[in-house]
C-alpha cells in the first residue's frame, strides 16, 4: 500500500497531489450511446463537484459518423468486427445532442444554483463543446477542434492533473498526445514536455472501445496514469440486474426512478432516456429500449416501463466526487467510481479485475462488481436528491450531511492496541445522522472488527498484526431526510 502511495506521489509530482476539496480539472470524450447520453444527464447534475473543460465528440468501436464519401470500414476490434462487418458509418447519433441536454441544463440551471455552489453556466459549457475524431472507430490521423483543444489543456501553464474521460474511444485522446508529440519530439527541450504532459494527463477509459490506447498511448506515453474499467462499470451498464444485489435492484426499478428522479423534475431529466418511455433516439436503429412491446424477454432481461437502462460510463467522473472516500489520488483505496489495483506490467496503469474483488456481504463470495455495487444504493440516493434540487428550492430539498473524525484520518497504533474513534456530523438541513463503521478488508492489508455506539467507534487492532499492516476503516453518516443521503470518513491505521 505505502508503495502505491508513494509511487502516485512520485509520478504526478509533490506540487501536484491535491485535495479533494479541490474541484479537479476534466475533460469528457464520448461517442453518443444512449448510456452516454444518461451518463451525461448525471455527469451534469454533478458538475459543482469539479471543473469541466472540455466537452468532446469522439468515436468508438460501436458508433462513428464515416466519412462521407462512402468509404467502408471494417472494425478492429473482435467483437464488433464480427457483429458489423464493413460499415460506412455505424449507429452514429450526430453532434447536437450535448448541445440539446445544455439546453436543458439551462432551464434547471438557476434552481441548481440555489441547492449548491459551483454549478458552471450553461454558457460556459456551451463554449466547451468540440468535435472530435469521429469519422471511424480508432481514427486519430485527422487533427480536429476536439484533439486541438485537449492538446492545449495538456500544455498549458496550470499545473494541475487533467481527468480524461474516455466513455467511447481513446482516439482523440490519442490524437491530441500524437500532435505534441509531434510538435516537441525533435525540440532540445522534449523529455521535459513529455514529462510534464506524462504527469498531467490521467485517463480513465470504460473498457478498450478502440485500439488507440494500445497502439500507441500505452506504447508512447506509458507513464500517463490510467485507470482501465473493465469490469466494474457493468454494475451501471446494460447487464445491471445480473450484477447488482438484490437489495439494490429497486433503487434502478421503474417505480423508484420514475416517482423520485424521472417525472415532474425538470427539462434535463425530461431528456433521460428509460425502459419503455417511448423516446427514441436518431441515428442508432438499435436503440429499441423505449418501445414498451420490447422490454420484455429483451437481451438484458425482463425490465418494466421506466427501469434503469444503462449509464456504463457514470464511474469515470464519479470518480472525481468528494465523497469523503479519499479515493482519487488513490485508486486502490475504492469509491464511487470503483477500485483498481495496479498493474503487474505497467505501475501507471490501474485495473479492476479478480485482484481488485471484494468480498459481496450478499452472497458472502469474492466478487469482481462489488467494488462498484456496494455503493450503489447511496449513488442513486444522491441523484434523487439532485434530481430535486432542478425544481425544488433549498428548504425542501435535502443536502448530505457533512462528517469528520476527531483523531484524523491517519493513525498509527501497535498491535493489540485499543482505538476509539469520535465522530463529528453536521446537516445543512438539521437532519438527524445515523453512523456506522465497517472495516474496508480489500482496501487495506488487514481486517478486524469495528463497532459504533453513537458517534464513538471503537476497534482492537489484533495481537498478530505486523508493523506496516494497514486497516481501512470506513465512517458513515446517514441523515434522516428524504432521500437519505450519506456522506464517508476513511481512517486508516498503520501498525508500527
Amino acid at each position: 500500500m505505502k508503495k502505491i502511495i508513494l509511487l502516485l506521489v512520485l509520478f504526478l509530482g509533490s506540487n501536484q497531489v491535491f485535495s479533494q476539496h479541490k474541484l479537479s480539472r476534466t475533460i469528457v470524450t464520448t461517442d453518443g450511446e444512449i448510456d452516454d447520453v444518461d451518463t451525461f444527464i448525471r455527469m451534469l447534475l454533478y458538475a459543482n463537484e469539479y471543473k469541466i473543460e472540455g466537452l468532446v465528440y469522439s468515436s468508438s468501436m460501436w458508433h462513428y459518423k464515416g466519412d462521407g464519401q462512402g468509404t467502408l470500414f471494417t472494425s478492429e476490434m473482435p467483437m464488433t468486427k464480427e457483429m458489423y462487418g464493413k460499415k460506412t458509418d455505424l449507429r452514429w447519433a450526430g453532434v447536437q445532442w450535448i448541445q440539446e441536454l445544455l439546453a436543458g441544463y439551462k432551464k434547471v440551471y438557476p434552481n441548481l444554483s440555489k441547492n449548491a455552489k459551483n454549478y458552471p453556466t450553461p454558457e460556459y459549457l456551451m463554449s466547451l463543446v468540440k468535435v472530435g475524431n469521429i469519422d471511424f472507430e480508432g481514427e486519430m490521423e485527422k487533427i480536429t477542434e476536439g484533439s486541438e483543444w485537449i492538446k492545449a489543456k495538456l500544455l498549458d501553464a496550470d499545473t494541475e492533473p487533467i481527468y480524461l474521460q474516455a466513455w467511447g474511444g481513446t482516439n482523440t485522446i490519442a490524437r491530441a498526445l500524437k500532435s505534441i508529440e509531434d510538435a516537441y519530439s525533435k525540440k532540445p527541450d522534449w523529455e521535459k514536455i513529455k514529462e510534464k504532459v506524462s504527469h498531467k494527463a490521467i485517463i480513465y477509459t470504460i473498457l478498450d472501445q478502440d485500439a488507440t490506447y494500445k497502439n500507441y498511448i500505452g506504447i508512447h506515453w506509458p507513464k500517463v496514469l490510467t485507470f482501465y474499467n473493465s469490469i466494474q462499470f457493468a454494475a451501471f451498464a446494460y447487464p445491471w440486474k445480473k450484477m447488482i444485489p438484490l437489495s439494490m435492484q429497486p433503487y434502478f426499478e421503474g417505480a423508484y426512478m420514475s416517482s423520485k428522479i424521472l417525472l415532474n423534475h425538470g427539462a434535463l431529466l425530461d431528456m433521460y432516456y428509460s425502459y419503455g418511455d417511448g423516446k427514441k433516439q436518431a441515428g442508432d436503429p438499435e436503440h429499441i429500449h423505449g418501445d414498451i412491446t420490447k422490454i420484455k424477454n429483451s437481451q438484458w432481461g425482463n425490465f418494466n416501463q421506466y427501469d434503469f437502462i444503462s449509464e456504463g460510463d457514470s464511474p469515470a467522473f464519479l470518480q472525481l466526487v468528494d465523497i469523503g472516500l479519499d479515493n482519487l489520488d488513490h485508486p486502490n483505496y475504492g469509491g464511487w467510481g470503483g477500485r483498481f489495483v495496479q498493474s503487474t506490467e505497467n505501475p501507471f496503469r490501474f485495473e479492476d479485475g479478480p485482484r481488485s474483488a471484494d468480498l459481496n456481504v450478499e452472497t458472502e463470495e469474492m466478487d469482481n462488481n462489488f467494488p462498484q455495487t456496494r455503493w450503489l444504493k447511496s449513488i442513486q440516493e444522491d441523484l434523487a436528491a439532485r434530481a430535486d434540487w432542478c425544481v425544488k428550492p433549498f428548504a425542501q430539498s435535502n443536502h448530505a450531511p457533512v462528517i469528520s473524525v476527531k483523531e484524523g484520518n491517519s493513525i498509527h497504533a501497535k498491535a493489540g492496541q485499543k482505538i476509539q474513534l469520535h465522530v463529528v456530523g453536521q446537516d445543512p438541513d438539521k437532519n438527524t445522522i445515523q453512523f456506522k463503521a465497517w472495516c474496508y478488508a480489500e482496501a487495506g492489508t488487514s481486517k478486524t472488527n469495528i463497532t459504533m455506539d453513537g458517534k464513538t467507534a471503537v476497534l482492537i487492532i489484533p495481537l498478530t498484526a505486523k508493523k506496516g499492516e494497514t486497516f481501512h476503516f470506513i465512517i458513515e453518516g446517514n441523515d434522516n431526510g428524504s432521500p437519505s443521503l450519506t456522506r464517508y470518513k476513511r481512517v486508516i491505521v498503520t501498525v508500527i
